[in-house]
């Protein structure tokens, strides 16, 4: 099964229909892009798009866009808050594009210690990837690919935020502060990954 965001609505790509607003059997690659377009120019909040080789489908899906890479983490300390970014006014998770050479876990050491400032952030597992799809300025279309793995920090708090890259706050949550303040002023793909991360810890 593979969850992507378009413009904050969600693209379920399964094998057996899932109990969405709007359901379609695939058939080729003109059921995603009818998908697609649903998503992009109507009300329609969430589409599913089934049928029994879910790889081919995903495979048919990936040719309609040009790929990026990415990872980012989440950063736990020794008392089990999380490590947000303010960026653009929304509250996220450190993150960032791939730079050629470079494996996901550097890639997510790199962008966290760039975006927060801090530094000897110990990568742990990997938890999950996201999927999110966007139009550049020029008209290209991206699917994005988002690999994130948890971190852990016990070291001097030397955070501040990367302001060149748009970010104004680096904040420690808490439980009731990621309910109370991030849930209401985040992106669909950042509850996401929280909710498979705290999932995981309970296996």
């Amino acid at each position: 099964m593979y969850k992507v965001f378009v413009n904050e609505k969600k693209l379920l790509l399964s094998k057996t229909p899932e109990n969405l607003e709007k359901t379609v059997g695939y058939e080729n690659s003109t059921t995603l892009e009818i998908a697609l377009d649903l998503l992009q120019n109507t009300s329609t909040s969430e589409m599913n798009v089934y049928g029994e080789n879910l790889e081919t489908i995903w495979e048919e899906f990936n040719r309609l866009f040009r790929k990026i890479e990415a990872a980012g983490g989440i950063v736990n300390n020794p008392s089990g808050e999380i490590l947000f970014i303010k960026r653009l006014g929304k509250w996220d998770l450190p993150k960032g594009k791939m730079e050629k050479g470079e494996s996901r876990e550097e890639s997510a050491i790199r962008e966290i210690e760039e975006e927060t400032g801090l530094r000897n952030v110990i990568l742990k597992d990997f938890i999950n990837t996201t999927y999110h799809i966007y139009v550049e300025r020029n008209g290209d279309k991206v699917l994005k690919y988002t690999h994130w793995f948890e971190m852990f920090f016990d070291g001097e708090d030397t955070s501040k935020p990367q302001i060149e890259e748009g970010i104004t706050e680096v904040a420690w949550k808490n439980d009731s502060l990621i309910t109370a303040e991030v849930f209401p002023n985040t992106f669909k793909n950042i509850k996401l990954i929280l909710s498979d991360f705290k999932e995981s810890k309970l296996k």
